[in-house]
């Protein structure tokens, strides 16, 4: 016969506190009522799971082999209990998420911590889009939030959070022709002429129309929305480009990658990091949570 999951809290409690009396207590009944239950449940499991030879019950070597799995049900039973009272007050289905490529190599996945600890059925779906599509994921409402740099303007529509901060750094390969005439010349430079005459990889929206001229330097552009194709077009030597300083560090530690030296400009734009939600739709009780989390004053040290 199969274990009665019903009765799963009862063998627990029993197992818990040694007596019959005590789990009684602890579930609300009369300790008459708990023996019954479980000489019914040794009956359907035609298996002796407690010793009454002593004055108080001890567990059986076949109560001691169920007991890992029964524990294991109770708690996913307390999960399911947890997820449905959840979605009765509001918890979304789902959490959608929709990051720059840029910020991807950020430590962005942390801020999800607490909310899988507090709602650990919950299911979070995480989209990747150029920040112009980003935004549009946002506003249309097919994500609740979205990691995305400071934009150029405020708009009325968006609440946002600093996240924190990330340098853009114009790299390009070591064997590439320009980084490769500098060579044994520490202290030479390159031009913006130069940088404006040599291919540009630039991670752009996949809409031609809407591009950060903040970042365009030169006359030959190679668009792609992602950021391991941004970095594999400029490792290989086909242009340079504005990486995250996060994403290329490793690189230009190895000497893989070099950080362009920039004749009358830093090589280095610094700019904040933003989760942006809408203020046109309500959110859910997750979204809430995450936002309320970022809202909180940090922990003292």
């Amino acid at each position: 016969m199969p274990f009665p999951a019903e009765q799963v809290p009862l063998f627990l409690a029993v197992l818990d506190t040694g007596s019959f009396s005590a789990a009684a207590r602890r579930l609300g009944r009369v300790p008459s009522a708990v023996s019954m239950a479980i000489a019914q449940l040794e009956a359907e499991l035609d298996l002796q799971l407690f010793d009454r030879s002593g004055r108080e019950p001890r567990p059986t070597a076949a109560a001691r082999a169920l007991e890992p799995q029964a524990r294991l049900l109770a708690e996913q039973l307390q999960q399911l209990n947890r997820q449905a009272m959840a979605l009765h007050q509001g918890l979304e289905e789902r959490l959608t998420l929709v990051i720059a490529p840029e910020l991807l190599s950020t430590p962005w996945a942390t801020a999800l911590a607490p909310l899988v600890q507090e709602f650990p059925g919950l299911e979070v779906e995480v989209l990747v889009a150029a920040q112009v599509d980003a935004l549009k994921e946002l506003h249309s409402g097919r994500a609740q939030l979205a990691l995305v740099f400071e934009r150029p303007a405020m708009d009325g529509r968006e609440e946002f959070r600093e996240m924190g901060q990330e340098t853009m750094v114009a790299v390009m390969s070591t064997q590439h022709p320009l980084a490769v005439a500098q060579q044994g010349n520490e202290a030479a430079r390159i031009d913006l002429g130069q940088l404006a005459r040599t291919r540009q990889i630039l991670l752009a929206s996949r809409d031609l129309t809407h591009t950060d001229e903040r970042f365009v330097f030169s006359h030959q552009l190679w668009r792609t929305d992602s950021h391991l194709a941004a970095l594999s077009l400029i490792s290989a030597g086909l242009g340079w480009g504005w990486l995250p300083h996060s994403l290329v560090e490793p690189l230009l530690q190895t000497g893989a990658l070099l950080r362009i030296p920039l004749a009358n400009l830093s090589n280095g734009t610094l700019r904040w990091v933003d989760w942006v939600w809408s203020k046109e739709r309500p959110l859910g009780v997750a979204a809430r949570r995450f936002v309320d989390q970022l809202m909180a004053p940090p922990a003292p040290r």
